[in-house]
């Protein structure tokens, strides 16, 4: 009976031999955990990047939209014979406790001019909860005043891009700007946010939402978001949202998601989306696990005397098994501890030269690659290895 210790040594010693052939199986399967690791990064880093993105104004957010989904197939925000939302309606849902704000909003495109320089931006239409609720911070003046209802003057407030674009470094405030065909003055300006998901927050002007309303000629608003308290449970506030607007409506035309179930249905979608990302970097290990098949089957057929001799010597059938099974392990385990490397390396050479371009290496995938290498290794190798240990001694040792 042969040791564990003499079974590595000799399947060791037999791939130094044949030092090409086991290079290149070797590569096969570099490349393919390689091609895993590096893909499962990108994808689990873009995972990261998006919910951090969705985080950033807070996960205390219950979010309401014109329109019943799942049943009509209404899409919000669409015009429909749905009652619209109205100021009405948001001021109703001030009421509801524990609350830190409620966020009416409707928004357009239109251009902003100011001193003969024009630019196309959005247009955002909302009230004095906006900086509170969302986290922004006004770098000089002021944000919105409170809502002065029907009878809300004709202020703005610039984000910081959009001050650059039509002041440069002139101070805008008192500066009387046309968006639309509608003159307004400049009172606030924000602190840069920079972008969220490729799109430049900073490019955009806040004014009243009466005014947009009027302005965009909508009824409707785009949606109300109410800002509840931390540690207060979210059914609760829905259950109050869906209570007040029910009353005022006549019946549940709207539709209520919570920053929560919007971000766990975005995580489970970037779930698939970074398994199936791995999932097509895992074919390279498929050819890697057809060439260990090759490569064992053909050190069985070069190595039929050998076997035979170990088996005249007393080695049992498992034992040539084991031998068998040895190499391949070991060819498939040195092959994912260097893709590992390598993928890795990869990873963090792009994550030097994009700093955009998030890229994570999760340590579970790390594991999952190696282990799962070993495991193709042991797969592929079984059948030549079965083959070897079949083999009838004599008839082995006459084919040397």
């Amino acid at each position: 009976m042969l040791r564990w210790q003499d079974t590595v040594n000799l399947a060791l010693r037999s791939l130094a031999a044949g030092r090409l052939r086991s290079f290149l199986t070797l590569l096969g399967i570099t490349i393919g955990i390689a091609a895993v690791i590096l893909l499962s990064s990108i994808g689990e880093g873009l995972h990261r990047f998006v919910l951090a993105e969705f985080s950033q104004f807070g996960t205390n957010v219950v979010k309401v939209s014109p329109g019943k989904t799942g049943t009509g197939g209404i899409n919000p925000g669409f015009p429909s014979s749905v009652r619209p939302l109205t100021l009405d309606d948001s001021r109703a849902l001030a009421r509801l406790p524990g609350l830190v704000g409620i966020v009416p909003m409707a928004s357009g495109n239109a251009e902003v001019a100011a001193g003969g320089r024009v630019r196309r931006s959005t247009v955002i239409g909302t009230t004095a909860d906006f900086v509170t609720a969302f986290r922004m911070q006004v770098r000089a003046g002021q944000f919105l005043p409170a809502d002065e209802g029907e009878s809300a003057r004709s202020f703005v407030v610039l984000g910081s891009s959009l001050r650059h674009e039509l002041f440069g470094t002139a101070n805008p405030l008192g500066a009387r700007v046309r968006i639309g065909g509608e003159q307004m003055r400049v009172i606030g300006v924000l602190e840069s946010r920079g972008q969220f998901l490729g799109i430049d927050i900073d490019d955009t002007a806040y004014v009243p939402a009466t005014r947009a309303l009027e302005m965009f000629n909508r009824e409707s608003l785009q949606e109300i978001n109410v800002i509840y308290r931390e540690g207060l449970p979210a059914a609760g506030v829905v259950e109050g949202v869906k209570s007040i607007l029910s009353a005022r409506h006549g019946r549940e035309d709207f539709t209520v998601l919570t920053q929560e179930e919007m971000l766990r249905t975005l995580s489970n979608i970037l779930d698939v989306l970074t398994l199936a990302v791995g999932a097509l970097g895992s074919i390279s290990l498929l050819v890697g696990g057809v060439g260990i098949v090759t490569i064992m089957t053909i050190a069985v057929a070069e190595r039929t005397g050998e076997i035979g001799l170990l088996m005249a010597l007393g080695a049992r059938r498992r034992s040539v098994l084991a031998i068998f099974l040895a190499e391949a392990v070991v060819l498939s385990a040195l092959g994912g501890a260097l893709g590992v490397l390598i993928g890795a390396g990869l990873a963090q050479l792009l994550r030097l030269a994009l700093p955009d371009l998030p890229v994570q290496t999760p340590a579970a995938f790390v594991v999952a690659a190696v282990v799962g290498s070993m495991l193709i290794g042991l797969v592929a190798g079984v059948l030549p290895a079965r083959r070897a240990a079949l083999l009838d001694p004599v008839d082995a040792l006459r084919a040397d």
